[in-house]
């Protein structure tokens, strides 16, 4: 062999990006040093080679810093030490035997996640239901998509999507209720826009908030919170006395219009009271009923403003009603298009993630827990639907569940009353954590176990996307340290619980074969969830499964059926029910207390609570703290300015956030990220805040309207700090974290004493300070010889510009003696101004270089694209560079620019 050959480069590796429900397709390369490149797969019917600005940075996300590598068990100190696979293995069995023997199945559960694979799902769910006896499985996408899984089996008999990704591209009008598509969905935007562009489509955002998504609308509908169901009871009216009426479909293939239609009169009966309710204009009201009777190409998707409420289902049935009414389901560019929101929800209902589910979309009815327990050949069938994850939380508060095994999520942040939640986890006998990460909310709040999971880059499975398309996620790293795929840790401890023979799987195909051949088992059709065509899958036909859409039943040459074409559904008649919607009464409303509504969701660049988009740099510059967006209105109205702190605060806890005046919040209304936590940040974590009441018919809680106050928290200075390590940061001062290049950093505020609390907790070495009393400024910087290694700045206002040059020299090798000084005196130097908040995270743009290039002429989107490159991947940041311009051209000119 010639020893200097060179050595081949690494083949790219098709998987699945692991945020969204979009379900992109990856190229991940290793790079021979631990890491990834990562680029968008041109071949994947998702998103054709485009990735978002999550999805390009997922390979900035895959260190091991961090990282939960082996198993570990708490102590009576409370600190972790590690341990064996066995040990840990046997004692989690043990635990669980153990209180099963005293207290019985009803004492144990399991809290899961859609960041799992679909096989995770499905062997979690088979060993509790099957084999311990206990339905409460429950999992994050409660929190996410139930209310869709409730409105379609309560329309369709089944929990199924009839949408697919190519109607976005066919419509003639779509319309996005409650989803932020542009951020929360942005590949699908795009796709949105494209047919805007290059077909005309119009597009309709329903919306209490003014989102990006919204700015990109032809009609913007800024609807009041929990009103969604008045709008679509109003244009079920007008489409029952109109020719937009398919009374021959109605009819032949559908049950229950009258009664429907009598509830949505009572509700919506005319305009002037769909305005009244639901505070919008009748002549945009008009505008819109107009828009979607005359069209019958729409698409009408959905996705968390209308899920993630206590009348969550009743909201998704009110619009299916109206595309039943108007005939247009189950044929190309049109229909009701559930919006999913994380990469694997799907998957995990189809393998009975969800409580109240049985695997392969079957039910606690006697006959589907007889028919999955001769399949399984399982010995205590659980017989009855489980606790659903608000209500387990509170079981486990009040001691009637005693054992719970979290998997790939963090509920201690993510759930309402997160402190309600926290107290009761820490109450558990037997608490085991399956996680990627050394420590988390959920961990702090009483682990006992910790066992070491496979992460995005090393997992070997399938993913199901929101157009039902299953996709592989491949491995393209190995596993460090003892990292185990959750299947395997779930398997070893079923063994061990005496359960071998049912739970010997070799790898994770053997594992998706049995779930195929569970969703074809006695269904002949009465079933929509049917993938028996891919039951005897061979090792390498699973390696080289490509994107599939289900159904795929045996027999079929490819899984690209269109449901419900020949308006055939899977009820009992096989028609489909139209559902009388309830009157909307949002379960708690302002009052003299809490005179706001607080609603909450996701920002652009971060997901869930930043487990792995914390990790990566670029992700942090857009929104890189927790923040409260109020109308400028109702800023004054308490007291509050932008760019300072406030408090908000409701029933059942409070976070200090900073301030951002948006005029696109409706008046009486703010809003607040989900991501940061009691790890991130020192008091920003906003589940805290959050009610939780939920929807009767999916057990959704409502986590977009809780009544709220605000007022303004004195702080005497601002400031950041940088380090290499985190840093041991107070909680009754105010911080955030987020990750730099070559370290970490805190947007840090707090009293006079700010600057000497923090100085002492740096680390040790060369140190220069500077000290301006009379303007009230304090900097120190730490070297370690060229080398910056910590700063810390705090003044009497926001250090924004001296933060982008610190951050900027920070990265950096070496600096030389005139940058330190300069550094110190908050000067620019070599390029290391302050580019303010990033806007283009694909390419690093932040917005005075945006500024910039308007001043210089560029004065539109795609002029700046070809200067700056801004906005030219996968667009999310075109709303904002729109308004940027805007902005730029209505702001006042200097008098001698005239």
């Amino acid at each position: 062999m010639n020893a200097h050959a060179p050595v081949p480069a690494p083949s790219p590796i098709r998987t699945t990006c692991p945020y969204c429900g979009v379900g992109c397709g990856v190229l991940a390369t290793p790079d021979g040093k631990d890491g990834l490149a990562v680029a968008g797969d041109p071949d994947h019917p998702a998103n054709f080679g485009r990735l978002c600005s999550k999805g390009s940075a997922l390979g900035e996300t895959v260190s091991l810093e961090g990282r939960l590598l082996h198993p570990m068990l708490r102590t009576r100190s409370g600190s972790y030490e590690r341990v064996s696979w066995n040990s840990a293995l046997d004692a989690t069995s043990e635990g669980f035997a153990r209180i099963l023997g005293e207290r019985g199945p009803d004492a144990i559960a399991f809290y899961l996640s859609g960041q799992l694979l679909t096989e995770d799902y499905y062997i979690a769910n088979k060993l509790m239901k099957g084999f311990l006896g206990s339905s409460h499985v429950d999992t994050n996408s409660r929190l996410c998509m139930a209310s869709s899984v409730a409105g379609h089996r309560r329309a369709f008999g089944g929990d199924l999507v009839p949408g697919s990704y190519e109607d976005l591209d066919l419509a003639d009008c779509i319309v996005l209720v409650g989803s932020n598509a542009a951020w929360c969905h942005p590949i699908l935007f795009q796709r949105m826009l494209r047919n805007k562009s290059e077909r005309g489509a119009k597009l309709i955002v329903i919306d209490p908030r003014r989102t990006a998504a919204a700015e990109e609308a032809d009609l913007f509908l800024p609807i009041a919170p929990g009103m969604d169901s008045v709008l679509f009871a109003g244009l079920l009216t007008r489409i029952a006395e109109s020719d937009a009426l398919a009374l021959d479909f109605v009819v032949r293939h559908t049950s229950g219009f009258s009664e429907a239609l009598a509830r949505a009169q009572a509700i919506a009966p005319d305009i002037a009271t769909v305005a009244l309710k639901t505070g919008l204009g009748e002549n945009d009201i008009a505008a819109f009923y107009d828009l979607w009777l005359r069209t019958e190409k729409t698409v009408t998707a959905w996705s968390q403003g209308v899920n993630q409420s206590a009348q969550g289902t009743d909201k998704v049935n009110a619009i299916i009603n109206c595309h039943l009414a108007a005939g247009r389901i189950g044929r190309p560019g049109l229909g009701p298009f559930s919006l999913t929101g994380q990469p694997n929800a799907m998957g995990g209902r189809e393998a009975g993630g969800l409580a109240n589910m049985l695997a392969a979309h079957m039910m606690f009815t006697p006959s589907d827990i007889d028919r999955v327990r001769r399949f399984w050949n399982a010995p205590v069938m659980a017989k009855k639907e489980g606790l659903k994850a608000v209500a387990m939380m509170d079981a486990i508060a009040e001691g009637r569940i005693s054992a719970l095994w979290v998997m790939a999520t963090n509920p201690a942040a993510s759930l309402p009353r997160a402190g309600h939640v926290r107290d009761a986890l820490a109450k558990l006998d037997h608490f085991i954590v399956s996680e990627v990460v050394l420590s988390n909310d959920t961990i702090a709040s009483g682990a006992k176990i910790l066992l070491p999971a496979a992460a995005w880059g090393e997992k070997d499975g399938t993913v199901t996307n929101s157009e039902r398309r299953i996709s592989r996620q491949r491995a393209a790293l190995p596993l460090p340290g003892e990292a185990r795929p959750d299947w395997w840790i779930i398997q070893e401890v079923a063994k061990r619980l005496g359960f071998a023979d049912a739970f010997d799987y070799p790898n994770a195909a053997a594992i998706f074969r049995e779930h195929a051949a569970l969703s074809s088992f006695e269904n002949d059709g009465a079933r929509g969830f049917d993938i028996g065509g891919l039951a005897e899958l061979s090792g390498s036909d699973f390696d080289r499964l490509p994107p599939t859409q289900w159904p795929m039943r045996k027999g079929a040459v490819r899984g690209d059926e269109r449901l419900f074409a020949n308006g055939d559904f899977v009820t009992p008649d096989r028609k489909a029910r139209f559902v009388g919607v309830a009157p909307p009464a949002l379960a708690l409303t302002p009052n003299d207390e809490f005179p706001l509504w607080l609603n909450t969701g996701r920002v652009r660049d971060h997901w869930h609570t930043m487990t792995r988009t914390g990790r990566a740099p670029r992700l942090a510059l857009h929104r890189g703290e927790p923040f409260l967006a109020i109308h400028p209105d109702d800023a004054a109205q308490y007291g509050l300015v932008d760019g300072e702190l406030a408090r908000a605060t409701s029933a059942y806890g409070s976070a200090a956030l900073r301030v951002m005046c948006d005029d696109g919040q409706r008046r009486g209304e703010v809003f607040a990220p989900i991501h940061w936590t009691e790890e991130t940040s020192s008091n920003g974590a906003v589940g805290a805040l959050v009610q939780p009441t939920t929807d009767p018919f999916s057990g959704q809680p409502e986590l977009k309207a809780t009544p709220a106050r605000v007022a303004p928290v004195a702080v005497d200075l601002y400031g950041f700090l940088l380090a290499r390590e985190p840093v041991d940061l107070p909680r009754d001062i105010w911080w955030s974290r987020l990750a730099l290049d070559g370290g970490c950093g805190y947007l840090i505020a707090g009293p006079a004493d700010l600057f000497e609390t923090l100085r002492a907790r740096l680390p040790a070495g060369e140190s220069a300070d500077y000290v301006d009393g009379r303007r009230g400024v304090a900097r120190v910087a730490i070297f370690s010889g060229d080398r910056l290694d910590a700063a810390l700045f705090v003044g009497r206002s926001q250090q924004d510009g001296a933060w982008s040059a610190a951050r900027a020299l920070f990265a950096r090798d070496a600096i030389d003696e005139a940058q330190r000084r300069n550094l110190l005196s908050g000067f620019a130097v070599d390029g290391a101004a302050s580019d303010g908040p990033t806007i283009c995270a694909c390419f690093g743009v932040g917005l005075v270089a945006i500024q910039s290039a308007i001043a210089a002429g560029k004065a539109d989107v795609a002029a700046i694209g070809a200067h700056l490159k801004a906005g030219t991947n996968c667009g999310s940041c075109v709303p904002e560079l729109k308004k940027i311009i805007a902005a730029t051209a209505s702001a006042p000119k200097p008098a001698h620019a005239a």
